[in-house]
């Protein structure tokens, strides 16, 4: 796979490709790209159009290489160029371009690394003790993402060591992405927004709940 990053990208921020297709991605792809006209001259284009819960959502279509924009990233994958617009290429990095895993679901997925951040163009006003902090993020900002699957986070408690304690619950409780979830976004939430704060902690118990992942 080759890699034509925009002159003002550093050479290093090749070393994660930004995506990668699977042989059976691929040939779907080409079998779709060699039913357009002129097949050769078009490219995949993998654009972020925005965010639902705690997934982006993508948009996938073929367009004309020749019109990419001068700060479009070009990926050759298996003789497929495929375009990805300058603001998605961070946000994309390390993803894989793969068809379902569930049988009989048809079209492709993209297994992104990579997670929204539900505090970004939102304006907080987090006032009082770090515990009431976590309360106040977690009802403005968190809650609202992990209501699109059905879950919500729930504060328990922060100990003398300022290490906060937070359960997952509804839909999230027991989901085998729930720890992801924990891990990669309300952790770093709390972090990033609350000073003072030194870990946060999934006291969440996953033998229960509606998806007992954990059993």
């Amino acid at each position: 796979m080759t890699v034509h990053p925009p002159d003002h990208v550093s050479p290093f921020a090749t070393e994660v490709p930004v995506i990668e297709l699977t042989s059976s991605a691929l040939e779907m792809v080409l079998d779709v790209r060699n039913a357009e006209d002129d097949p050769d001259a078009l490219a995949l284009r993998i654009e972020i159009t925005g965010s639902r819960g705690p997934e982006f959502v993508y948009d996938l279509s073929f367009d004309e290489l020749a019109l990419a924009d001068a700060d479009d990233l070009i990926v050759e994958a298996g003789g497929v160029p495929v375009i990805v617009p300058a603001a998605t290429v961070e946000r994309l990095r390390g993803s894989v371009l793969d068809l379902p895993r569930v049988e009989g679901q048809g079209g492709l997925v993209i297994r992104n690394p990579n997670r929204p951040d539900p505090l970004e163009g939102v304006t907080l006003n987090l006032e009082g003790t770090m515990a009431e902090q976590v309360e106040q993020l977690l009802e403005q900002a968190i809650n609202p993402s992990l209501a699109a699957h059905g879950g919500f986070a729930q504060l328990v408690g922060v100990d003398d060591d300022s290490k906060v304690y937070v359960t997952l619950g509804g839909g999230c409780q027991g989901c085998s992405m729930s720890r992801m979830t924990l891990a990669q976004g309300i952790q770093r939430q709390i972090l990033d927004a609350i000073p003072g704060v030194t870990e946060v902690i999934d006291a969440t118990d996953h033998t229960a709940g509606e998806n007992p992942f954990y059993r």
